[in-house]
């Protein structure tokens, strides 16, 4: 469960550093249903702020629902495209649920506020005292960094040297510290040594670990599988059936979201994505790959393996061939001639950053497999947009050359209508076993839990996920009390 223990002497200080930087904090019921919830005087005052502006007001769009807009947009529906069959090749339904309209344009904004909030305000965390750790291989520490700003908090973003300029370009803006670790997306373990170096040889940090930190699941629990029931609801018809969920697991949290929707759609299924390069899950395997955003070579502490039915291997050859075919002007030239797709439809693929492509990779595989029909409904998420990877695009004109007609008629037949069943397993009661033993590797060996809490998430679920799910009100009612006191006089 999240340790919601009170500390009276931060919690005070905390208080006064929020009244002084006038910050109020969003509770889970608000970004559930901002529109309803959100007071109108903080809506009035949305108008003037811009999506990525560091302004605590901003604290308030931390939600699927903001309006589609970059600057004094309020609130409507979920945020979500639907594919066209023609571009996916299945008949059954892909939702994307769009990231891009998060402040910092990814909606792991939102998992790193799961993570600091609860901490915040028991007064665990001290936001003047300490600096507030976060470890990523990309977008979680620059969503930790965007909220700690926000939250008149210091920060530290950990990250591989390997990931895209962008993140790095912006973080320098933003994080108090940006520490870089060997490697790239797979290299999480580096993360974790860096971590623990801090931890042993700093008394002024607090680690937010997003692969182990309960905030990050219960906030997918939460936002994201209301967000995405509510995306359902609103397509599903006289006879739509809600089949599942396909995410890649970066720290797993997203994941979370599938919990919430197994209960709300009994028949409906969870599947997780990985790297072909480092199938960890589907072999007990490592290696090295680019799907940015998504880490491997373990299984996070915070993933319901128990209640995950299928794993999928894409590779990322696939997910780089897609991102060319989606964003070069000869690529979306052949898919307007090759699928009759809209202009709109067009440009709304340049929402999907790399893991958002192979997120939809795996929602395909997943569709073919269960010989989904048009009535049937697969939802997954696009984390962020090609916005963070224009660096990436450049490297591979450099490294590939011009993109051209015939690139694009191969990797649209190749890597997406081409799609096919292999490298992915469903997974019986014995698989889902052997993948949550791996965890005792990570968490235990190297990370110090105990193997009795490693027992507990398997055989005693009513005390570790169905308990943190429940914690919910407890979180509101402490956010809502510490909001009450910085406004009082």
């Amino acid at each position: 469960m999240i340790d919601l223990t009170i500390n009276r002497e931060n919690l005070e200080q905390n208080i006064r550093k929020a009244r002084e930087n006038s910050v109020i904090i969003p509770n889970f019921k608000q970004m559930r249903d901002p529109d309803r919830y959100v007071p109108e005087r903080i809506k009035e005052k949305l108008r003037d702020v811009g999506l990525w502006d560091v302004n605590p007001l901003n604290l308030f769009r931390i939600t699927w629902k903001n309006e589609p807009k970059m600057s004094g947009g309020l609130y409507g529906g979920p945020n979500f495209i639907e594919l066209p069959t023609g571009l996916t090749g299945v008949d059954a339904r892909i939702i994307c649920m769009v990231g891009k309209y998060f402040p910092t344009g990814c909606h792991k904004v939102g998992a790193s506020f799961g993570c600091l909030a609860p901490r915040l305000v028991t007064g665990q965390f001290n936001s003047g005292a300490q600096k507030a750790v976060w470890p990523s291989t990309g977008n979680y520490c620059r969503g930790g960094a965007f909220n700690s700003k926000l939250l008149a908090c210091e920060s530290v973003a950990i990250l591989p040297e390997g990931m895209s300029r962008e993140r790095f370009d912006w973080l320098s803006q933003i994080a108090g510290e940006v520490l870089a670790t060997p490697g790239t997306e797979s290299n999480v373990k580096e993360i974790f040594d860096k971590t623990n170096e801090l931890r042993t040889t700093r008394d002024d940090v607090m680690i937010f670990n997003q692969f182990e930190e309960m905030g990050n699941y219960l906030w997918h629990y939460n936002i994201t599988g209301n967000a995405m029931a509510e995306a359902f609801e609103s397509i599903k018809g006289t006879d739509g059936n809600f089949a599942g969920i396909c995410l890649t697991s970066g720290s797993a949290g997203s994941l979370g979201s599938g919990d919430y929707l197994k209960q709300k759609y009994p028949y409906s299924k969870i599947a997780v994505g990985e790297a072909l390069q480092c199938p960890t899950i589907l072999n007990n395997g490592f290696g090295a790959h680019r799907i940015e955003g998504i880490g491997d070579k373990h299984i996070p502490w915070v993933h319901n393996v128990r209640n995950t039915d299928m794993a999928i291997a894409i590779d990322d050859n696939d997910s780089m061939a897609l991102l060319r075919l989606f964003n070069e002007p000869a690529g979306k030239a052949y898919l307007a001639d090759a699928t009759g797709m809209s202009d709109e439809e067009i440009a709304a693929l340049a929402l999907m950053g790399i893991s958002g492509i192979s997120n939809m990779l795996c929602a395909i595989k997943f569709a073919k497999y269960y010989e989904l029909t048009g009535r049937d409904v697969v939802a997954t998420v696009l984390t962020d947009s090609v916005e963070m990877y224009h660096s990436r695009l450049g490297e591979l004109r450099e490294t590939q050359g011009e993109y051209t007609n015939i690139n694009a008629a191969a990797d649209f037949a190749a890597s997406l209508l081409g799609a096919k069943t292999d490298n992915l397993l469903e997974l019986t009661y014995t698989e889902r076993k052997r993948i949550h033993n791996l965890k005792y590797y990570t968490w235990v060996e190297q990370q110090g839990r105990r193997s009795e809490e490693l027992d507990d998430q398997w055989y005693h679920q009513d005390r570790t996920f169905e308990a943190v799910q429940n914690q919910t009100e407890q979180i509101d009612a402490l956010i809502d009390e510490f909001n009450d006191r910085v406004a009082a006089n």
